[in-house]
């Protein structure tokens, strides 16, 4: 009796038997389009996957409106340059007899942005009734923009006067340090200007040049001053350093945290923002213009991504910024503006350029009149080396209930460089 349950325990967890999966066919999908006709056809759609021995389709377009097919000259070169892993793309488009060129890229631009969707090519063949989709290179479609072309004149002249000299073999370079490969181009660059043929060369190209001397004499000199864009002539301190200029129109729907925050309860977190943002959001809540309250929302959110990049790069605001999140349009344009590509860390001149820009924008939020406190800590500085900053920009100090602001008055009057005499020795 025991035997027999025993038997039907067994029989009960005996092994699973590996099932035979069935193989699905493919079916053809079928659809129903009308053409020009309004007579509908049944085609087939057929969808081609990436191979890959073979390069993707890429799409672009032309951001200034340039056709090539209305030319009816010659048609335009176009160059393709991809990476060995086929992770970057780019395509230069060249139109015959202009000195300007298209290119686009898929790791620089528009394209770094978030991609909320995939694009694909679709090729119908109206005499086999076949619809082919097929995917395109990096699944997004590159933007051409114009950019003016190399002196390719000044590099064919150099090349033919160093033809006496040895060639370098391009490979050479392939194993050395970028620190080797840039002693070399310097060594090469004193040894041409050593030569005394280049020399001599040179001076016959100078020789030749027209002097236009009255237009020099009437040329005042313009100083560089490492603050953002502005208008030294403007009557209104908003045309001073016009907020267009700093903050791009395909840049505001990045800024938008400052506003969302205003949608939510009074009582909502903002730790991790600056404490001059802090500061200014009561004032922002009561505002009842839409318009006005998103655009100083936004202003607000770029501080914040501004202070963060700074906090970032630098060894003491290191931690607090290390969990902020960057859109990728604000990261690439912060690169661009205040880092440098050689280096890790932030030279003096970018930094000092950030801290313009943090101050500028202070004073569009604040109406050109504001106290600078809140935000000297945030940049974590003394308000006395703040000051200095203010004044570079063209800003003047006054006193209102017994709190020192900064103030632009307009036109602008920039600090003129003092130089000290030289004692005479008597």
């Amino acid at each position: 009796m025991a035997d027999k349950h025993q038997n039907d325990f067994i029989d009960d967890f005996k092994t699973p038997q590996p099932l035979e999966k069935k193989k699905k066919k493919k079916k053809k999908k079928t659809t129903t389009i009308e053409t020009e006709s309004q007579r509908s056809i049944d085609i087939t759609v057929k969808q081609i996957s990436e191979k890959a021995d073979r390069i993707s389709p890429i799409v672009a377009y032309f951001s200034s409106g340039y056709d090539p097919s209305a030319q009816s000259r010659e048609s335009p070169k176009v160059a393709v340059y991809q990476t060995a892993s086929r992770k970057r793309t780019r395509v230069v488009v060249s139109p015959p007899g202009s000195n300007v060129e298209f290119v686009g890229s898929s790791h620089n631009g528009e394209q770094i942005a978030r991609q909320t969707c995939v694009s694909v090519l679709g090729v119908l063949d109206k005499e086999t009734q076949t619809l082919r989709i097929l995917p395109i290179a990096h699944q997004k479609v590159l933007r051409l923009d114009t950019r003016v072309k190399a002196n390719e004149a000044a590099d064919s002249e150099a090349a033919e006067e160093d033809g006496e000299e040895e060639k370098a073999d391009p490979s050479l370079h392939t194993f050395w340090t970028k620190r080797a490969i840039l002693d070399d181009k310097k060594r090469k660059a004193r040894i041409l200007r050593d030569d005394p043929e280049a020399q001599k060369a040179l001076e016959g190209k100078l020789d030749k040049l027209e002097v236009n001397t009255s237009a020099l004499e009437n040329t005042s000199a313009v100083v560089a001053r490492n603050i953002p864009p502005h208008n030294a002539s403007a009557t209104n301190p908003r045309e001073a350093y016009p907020i267009e200029q700093i903050i791009e129109n395909g840049e505001w729907s990045s800024l938008q945290d400052v506003y969302w925050l205003l949608q939510e309860e009074a009582g909502a977190a903002t730790d991790g923002y600056p404490a001059f943002v802090r500061n200014r959001l009561f004032r922002l809540r009561d505002n009842k213009d839409e318009t006005e309250k998103e655009t100083v929302a936004g202003i607000l959110t770029f501080i914040t991504h501004l202070i963060k990049f700074k906090d970032i790069n630098s060894m003491v605001g290191l931690d607090s910024a290390r969990s902020h999140r960057f859109p990728p349009t604000i990261r690439d344009k912060c690169n661009r503006l205040f880092k440098d590509s050689e280096t890790s860390r932030l030279p003096d001149d970018k930094i000092n350029l950030l801290i313009s820009y943090v101050l500028v924008l202070t004073l569009h939020v604040d109406k050109f009149k504001t106290d600078f406190e809140d935000i000297a800590k945030d940049l974590r500085m003394s308000s006395v080396d703040l000051r200095k900053h203010f004044e570079n920009l063209g800003c003047k100090f006054a006193v209102e209930n017994s709190i020192r602001v900064a103030t632009l008055p307009v036109p602008l009057k920039f600090p003129q460089i003092m130089r000290r005499r030289m004692k005479r020795q008597r």
